[in-house]
């Protein structure tokens, strides 16, 4: 790893104050910012509003990295998935899902995931490391420069490999750093954070200046259910967790966002619907339904159409807004559940769990 300091990884007061030290100007760090985070350049020497003094001495004492495409496939319903080699040699997996109805980024924040949910491919990897916060914000003009889309807006959920909140600073520097004005302007109205619900964490989010939409994976309507399928779980139960989202600062209009993985036999049932139901009462919530999207080594099925439309329907005769997630890029594994990369090692419930805590 190289010694130098890595432009990519600051946000713009600090690369100004990098930039101090290096004979700039507050107005060159605006310069950079753009160049790096607007436009997907990270040649210094193709910056070229910068003098050639700066440059010149830029080239010698600092780096800007960028996850490097190592793989890219489309699906047949347009959905790429792109393999992200990293400066360590570490990989990861990011998807573009046009048309959602609006273009979206999925994003990873772990290399790999600690919450070991039994029916998710990811969580069979077990944590690796976190990703910094250039690497997150990294993903995104990635993703932007390979679609064509740098100029264009476009939806970011925080839903791929990893845990958003297990790697909280990491996360929320990296909006922080996607919203500036001088990169990419993403609006938090823009950006979705899917999390199983670390309820300290939650309640560090409520006071956040800069708060995305937030979405909640809840997959189970009882503690027992959810501890087999979510071992985080048994550290922060349905009712903290439910409690910690009716404290939650709304906008008006806003909702949280309940997903929730059917399972063919587990927890698909009338009793399931309505046990969910009177769980989200006095919270401003809409349900997402997903059903599984199968793969080896998951010991679960998809339900049936039928199953799933009954589900809804009860939630519906109740007043529960309610979705059915339509599965995209199934057949390139890069639907939900599905991103693994080789490489993760499998730890025990127990080492989970203790990474979970710190």
């Amino acid at each position: 790893m190289t010694p130098h300091p890595d432009l990519a990884e600051l946000e713009l007061q600090e690369l100004e104050a990098a930039l101090a030290t290096r004979g700039g100007e507050p107005f060159h760090a605006r310069q950079m910012y753009r160049w790096i985070h607007k436009r997907g350049v990270t040649d210094i020497d193709k910056m070229t509003d910068l003098s050639r003094t700066l440059r010149a001495r830029l080239r010698e004492d600092v780096e800007i990295s960028t996850p490097a495409i190592v793989g890219d496939e489309q699906s047949v319903d347009g959905t790429r998935k792109l393999v992200l080699q990293l400066r360590d040699g570490r990989r990861i997996e990011s998807v573009f899902i046009p048309d959602t109805p609006a273009m979206t980024f999925c994003i990873s924040t772990q290399v790999g995931c600690a919450m070991a949910c039994d029916f998710c491919l990811t969580g069979k990897m077990g944590l690796v490391r976190h990703l910094t916060a250039g690497e997150i914000a990294g993903q995104v003009r990635v993703l932007a420069a390979a679609t064509g889309m740098l100029d264009t807006s476009f939806n970011i959920v925080l839903m791929g490999m990893g845990e958003p909140l297990h790697n909280y600073d990491n996360t929320m520097k990296a909006l922080r750093m996607l919203h500036s004005t001088y990169g990419l302007a993403v609006s938090p109205r823009r950006v979705t954070l899917s999390t199983v619900g670390i309820v300290p964490a939650l309640e560090r989010l409520g006071r956040e200046a800069l708060m995305p939409n937030l979405a909640i994976s809840l997959h189970a309507t009882t503690d027992e259910q959810r501890t087999a399928l979510v071992p985080p779980n048994r550290k922060y139960p349905l009712a903290a967790i439910l409690d910690a989202c009716r404290l939650f600062p709304l906008k008006n209009r806003s909702r949280i966002t309940f997903e929730y993985v059917m399972l063919d036999g587990v927890n698909d049932t009338p009793d399931d619907a309505r046990r969910l139901v009177t769980l989200l009462n006095g919270i401003k919530a809409k349900v997402n339904l997903i059903p599984l999207n199968p793969a080896p080594g998951i010991p679960y099925d998809r339900p049936s159409d039928d199953r799933v439309d009954r589900f809804a329907q009860i939630l519906a005769d109740r007043h529960i807004t309610v979705s059915v997630r339509k599965s995209r890029g199934r057949d390139i594994r890069a639907a939900c559940g599905q991103l693994i990369v080789e490489g993760g090692t499998k730890k025990t419930a127990a080492q989970q769990m203790a990474l979970l805590i710190k």
